[in-house]
């Protein structure tokens, strides 16, 4: 895959340690959201569960076949120690950063950034509402995904790819449904389809 897709991550704990939770957001080029993921897991600090929302997101990256990224996280602590300007001194801690750099050099090319907490919200909303249903949740019930462009309409030619299995469709007639009222295509495998270079929409028909 040549495009770079974005990490966004959070983790939260009720209690500090108490029940966590992650969050992770994968999203493409065009600001898509096309990989949501809630989940409790068990009792941890802040930190641990930021640590574990990263190596999510970092496994999932790796799984969709990238090769560039940008992760964006809105814990200073984690994105300056995975940046090499803070040092990792609790043992705990310092596995779960080998971990998170391990998974980081698999990559070409990797960026990563302090993220303003209201530009992580979708992560963060996915940590609270998994905590809340002690359960994994994989959307956010009709939010629209933070920083995603405008739906546009989609036409005749535009082609849709998955990213997962590679599999692709073309639109021969477009909907004529109104842009924010259509739903991405979605592959037999499961993933969403996202559109391929050249297409001039990424929500299906």
């Amino acid at each position: 895959m040549d495009q770079t897709l974005t990490i966004e991550f959070d983790g939260g704990s009720r209690g500090n340690p108490g029940p966590a939770g992650i969050g992770v957001v994968i999203r493409a080029e065009d600001g898509t959201a096309i990989f949501n993921l809630g989940r409790c897991i068990g009792r941890a600090t802040n930190n641990v569960a930021e640590y574990r929302a990263l190596i999510t997101g970092l496994e999932k990256a790796r799984e969709l076949g990238a090769k560039k990224i940008a992760i964006r996280g809105d814990s200073e602590l984690i994105i300056k120690q995975m940046k090499g300007e803070y040092r990792v001194k609790h043992p705990d801690m310092k596995a779960l950063y080998d971990e998170a750099q391990h998974l980081l050099h698999q990559f070409d090319h990797a960026t990563i950034t302090h993220n303003l907490r209201h530009k992580n919200e979708l992560a963060d909303k996915l940590v609270n509402r998994a905590l809340d249903r002690k359960a994994d949740v994989t959307d956010a019930e009709g939010d629209s995904p933070i920083d995603a462009p405008a739906p546009r309409e989609t036409r005749a030619g535009d082609r849709f790819a998955c990213m997962r299995c590679g599999c692709a469709v073309t639109v021969n007639k477009p909907s004529s449904i109104r842009p924010h009222q259509l739903k991405p295509f979605v592959c037999q495998c499961g993933a969403k389809m996202m559109a391929a270079e050249g297409s001039s929409e990424s929500r299906g028909s």
